[in-house]
């Protein structure tokens, strides 16, 4: 008899061929967790590289947001307002512009936080099994 999800009924299974497909069984949690670190790895790495990345852009724009682009918005500025009111508002967008992307790649590193680990999952697992036997 099946069940919706797949699963059959093992409720007339001989306590033998129970015990025969543990070694299959534990096979394959084997395998899924290995599979499970796998995925984590992956995510993790994509993770950080995209948190990295953001911290780059964040330092492209500190280094050059100040005497590039500053000295031209300077110079446009300083035709309507005084040069000094001018520096300032350069300056503080420039810093502004830094701070947002440092801001997106710290949160792509909190995110990694988030996360579980294959440590974890083996954890829940093996707590999971242990309940399991002790009902029987």
């Amino acid at each position: 008899m099946s069940t919706p999800r797949g699963f059959r009924d093992r409720a007339d299974d001989s306590l033998f061929t129970l015990i025969g497909e543990v070694p299959e069984l534990f096979r394959n949690l084997i395998v899924a967790e290995i599979d499970s670190a796998k995925s984590w790895a992956k995510k993790t790495g994509k993770q950080a590289g995209l948190g990295g990345v953001w911290l780059v852009v964040a330092l492209f724009f500190l280094f050059w947001s100040i005497p590039a682009l500053g000295a031209f918005a300077i110079i446009g500025l300083s035709s309507w307002m005084e040069p000094w009111v001018a520096s300032l508002i350069v300056l503080v967008v420039g810093l502004l512009l830094a701070v947002i992307a440092a801001i997106l790649g710290l949160l792509r590193f909190k995110k990694l936080r988030s996360t579980e680990t294959p440590a974890q999952a083996i954890a829940v697992d093996a707590r999971i099994v242990k309940d399991v036997t002790d009902e029987y």
